[in-house]
């Protein structure tokens, strides 16, 4: 085994290196760029530190220092009363290449067992003008502010909840929402449990409440990817009529009965009593109390997804289906996506202890727990009141963009573009009746670059469809925005 030539190293720019950093790792650099090079072949001894110092006008310390880098990254070995080598296996050459197999005539494939369908909204960020229903604006985000959250919690972490363990959630911030709750929407007893996204707890409600030979109800129009969480766990999906008011519960009692005398009974009830997905319409109060006399005579469970009640213009919305549950039957979803942004992937659910010991130890099969800085940031932006302040600047600033799509619909209205439209008192988009094809509209505007979603797309059985519907989101857009959109989906 032959020393290292030390010529091979650039001793001027060595001593001269323009970056700011320390000289050990500009050393070690240079040494691990020589054997990359080929320069430095594997077994071969490097100078001792003291030899490399006096090269390199530097101290013993610096040289070791860069020795035990090049050691760490595994590009150098020490070897007691020898000194130091050039490793025989380099990071560089990756895993060891074994014999490849030979090929023969193979007739494998792929075999799915289930096929899901992409979402539209996910394609939605592509276009220019986003029009999807329940988008924030994430550029109003106080990404600075919040910044110093996820600082407070790298710099001073809770080290025990950064393991395993701790399933349904960061404490503080299970606190955090706990008190919210109570405060702003009378919701008490309850078990809080962190997911990752309010579709993780439908995904791990239906695996755990549902299987195949029952049947969940759902309003006639909805939200898509719920459904596909119930369908995955072999449940099928029973469309419940519904009118200007909501889900109707007469018809909810016949499709009861219904599924019981074909053998698939109905298991869950999945409902957006607030702003109505997709049509944007409150459930009133007698059919909320209608509506759960009836799932408790018949022993079925209610999942109230409450998806944006934060955003609301005229008053007070009415409190949660859950905070009047004697019977505790109602599993309460709601999530973060819409006050932050989608990408935050927090969400909770507030739901009966026995049910929630349940819904824990099945999400220790899918992923654990939720991001532990993630959530530790937004328990101190909580704490700090922050949150709630940004809550209302939002409130206010979508309260606007609300106002001024009415103003702009009343005025495509007054054209005979726009049949009719219900102003909402909270929520972030528009339910829109038209003078023509919804799907035929649509198609026109993404040709313009513009994102919109036509009533078929909401609808359980599709034939329902009258293909006059469109929802149209104001929140995730700028006044000008909405107003170049509208022009051109309109004109």
């Amino acid at each position: 085994m032959k020393a290292l030539n030390l010529s091979i190293l650039p001793v001027a720019s060595l001593n001269n290196d323009g970056q700011k950093r320390a000289k050990y790792l500009t050393i070690s650099q240079a040494i691990r760029d020589a054997i990359k090079d080929g320069k430095v072949k594997s077994l071969e001894q490097l100078p001792s530190a003291r030899q490399l110092a006096l090269q390199l006008n530097t101290n013993r310390h610096t040289i070791m220092a860069a020795f035990n880098e090049l050691i760490a990254q595994g590009w150098i070995v020490s070897k007691e009363r020898k000194g130091y080598f050039v490793a025989e296996d380099l990071p560089v050459n990756g895993s060891k290449k074994t014999k490849p197999i030979t090929q023969n005539v193979s007739n494998f494939r792929w075999e799915f067992t289930k096929n899901v369908e992409s979402s539209p909204i996910q394609s939605a960020v592509k276009y220019r003008y986003n029009f999807a229903g329940g988008t924030p604006d994430i550029s109003l985000f106080p990404f600075n502010e919040f910044k110093s959250y996820i600082s407070d919690a790298f710099s001073r972490p809770n080290l025990g909840e950064l393991n395993y363990g701790n399933t349904a959630g960061y404490s503080p911030l299970i606190e955090q929402i706990t008190e919210y709750l109570r405060r702003t929407r009378a919701l008490t007893g309850r078990d809080i449990v962190i997911t990752n996204g309010s579709q993780e707890a439908l995904y791990i409600l239906s695996q755990i409440l549902l299987s195949g030979g029952c049947s969940v109800a759902t309003e006639a129009m909805g939200y898509q990817p719920a459904w596909r969480s119930f369908i995955s766990s072999g449940a099928s999906v029973v469309s419940i009529k519904q009118d200007t008011k909501g889900m109707i519960p007469e018809a909810l009692e016949e499709a009861i009965a219904r599924q019981i005398k074909i053998g698939l009974p109905i298991k869950l009830i999945y409902l957006t009593p607030l702003h109505q997905y997709p049509t944007t319409v409150t459930l009133p109060i007698n059919r909320r109390h209608a509506i759960y006399r009836i799932a408790s005579a018949h022993n079925i469970a209610i999942i109230e997804d409450d998806y944006d009640h934060e955003y609301h213009y005229r008053c007070q919305p009415l409190a949660p289906m859950a905070s009047d549950d004697p019977n505790r039957l109602v599993i309460y979803l709601s999530t973060f996506s819409k006050v932050m942004f989608p990408g935050a992937r927090i969400g909770f659910m507030a739901l009966d202890r026995t049910l929630s010991n349940a819904v824990v130890n099945y999400k220790t099969i899918v992923n654990h727990k939720v991001s532990v800085p993630m959530q530790d940031a937004i328990a101190r932006w909580m704490q700090a009141g922050d949150f709630e302040r940004y809550l209302r600047k939002t409130t206010k600033i979508y309260h606007q963009r609300r106002d001024f799509m009415v103003q702009q619909l009343a005025h495509y209205q007054g054209l005979g573009k726009v049949k009719s439209f219900a102003v909402p008192d909270g929520g972030m988009a528009m339910w829109v009746e038209l003078n023509q094809s919804a799907k035929w509209l649509a198609k026109k505007a993404a040709n313009s670059h513009i994102f919109i979603q036509q009533e078929e797309q909401f609808f359980v059985d599709k034939a329902q469809s009258k293909d006059r519907f469109i929802r149209l989101g104001f929140a995730g857009m700028s006044i000008e925005n909405i107003e170049l959109g509208l022009k051109l989906i309109f004109e």
